[in-house]
């Protein structure tokens, strides 16, 4: 027997989630059976989604269930294997994170390349993570060269990556919004952007007409809510939105209405579609082969707010839903 901490789900929240829903919990993991291994977690992923598993609803993904582990994306190191596929002292990604170790058939685990990138990349930029930004403004929201661009939450862990590849995919006007003076400025310092809007600074709809005096053309929604509305109002012709995620209304208590302006994307000849990145998962290898080399050359940039121990999990994933992180969170175990 190994024993392990894992984080628990100790009660489902109403509204915005405290310390007091998570528990941390002493286990035992048995040996790894035939085609199993060992895995001993170095880094987890703490994402926005992970809210809406904490509701007892049907989604387009069971819901957690109390009084268990939770679980997330991880990379770890493979520490016993009774798998010819996958040996002792591989790297691994998973999906068995929120815990310090994980017994998992080798079926569930992908050998990572870290002579390709860090293992904790593979969370991030070569991840679902960049992979949401790649599908949403190539197979969702297509960009093409000329367009004005808008994405919401742009120094989140999607749109971090999303800004520089609209950019790589030809957009001649890129403008990303963000909460307060301090990320606003690493959008355009650091991150590439042409203009950004600090959404907490005046009205949204205005700030957007004035970065985008002519409309948009695209816009990758991380936000919905007044984001949404205000896209929906700045949209141009022919425009295009990928709905990748909702952040304004994960804590909501009640049935969040929709955007009064709806019809405008009649008006205008748009289009609005929703994704989910696992439809999406056949372009990882294209993807990664992409990224891996403009991460190589330095002209693409990456991000990590870093908390440190399991322990501190459950704060890491609170301080991602109030927006505390630039680029992705992660959790180094």
């Amino acid at each position: 027997m190994v024993t392990t901490r894992e984080i628990h789900l100790a009660s489902r929240p109403a509204g915005e989630p405290s310390p007091a829903n998570f528990d941390l919990v002493v286990a035992e993991l048995p040996e790894p059976g035939e085609g199993q291994v060992l895995v001993r977690n170095t880094w987890m992923s703490v994402d926005p989604y992970m809210r809406g598993r904490m509701d007892d609803v049907e989604s387009y993904i069971p819901p957690f269930r109390l009084g268990a582990v939770l679980e997330g994306s991880a990379v770890g190191e493979v520490v016993a294997s009774r798998s010819p596929q996958v040996p002792v002292g591989a790297t691994v990604v998973h999906f068995a994170g929120w815990r310090e170790h994980a017994v998992l058939d080798d079926a569930a685990v992908t050998v990572a390349d870290t002579d390709l990138a860090p293992a904790e990349a593979y969370l991030g930029v070569l991840g679902t993570t960049g992979l949401t930004a790649y599908a949403a403004l190539t197979e969702v929201a297509p960009v093409r060269r000329g367009d004005v661009v808008w994405i919401s939450a742009a120094a989140g862990a999607v749109g971090g990556v999303a800004g520089q590849l609209a950019r790589k995919l030809g957009a001649a006007r890129v403008i990303g919004s963000a909460g307060g003076p301090v990320k606003a400025g690493k959008l355009v310092q650091d991150f590439g952007y042409d203009a950004a809007i600090d959404y907490r600074a005046g009205s949204l709809r205005e700030q957007l007409a004035q970065a985008a005096p002519d409309g948009i053309d695209v816009y990758l929604d991380n936000v919905g809510g007044d984001h949404l509305a205000a896209a929906l109002d700045a949209l141009r012709p022919g425009a295009r939105i990928a709905m990748v995620g909702a952040i304004s209304s994960y804590n909501a208590t009640e049935p969040v209405p929709g955007p009064a302006n709806l019809f405008r994307l009649a008006a205008k000849d748009a289009s609005l579609r929703g994704m989910l990145v696992n439809t999406y998962f056949p372009l990882f290898p294209e993807w990664i082969g992409k990224a891996a080399g403009w991460l190589a050359d330095g002209s693409l940039y990456t991000e990590l707010t870093v908390a440190e121990g399991l322990e501190q999990a459950p704060a890491a994933f609170l301080d991602v839903l109030r927006g505390g992180n630039v680029g992705k969170m992660l959790v180094r175990l």
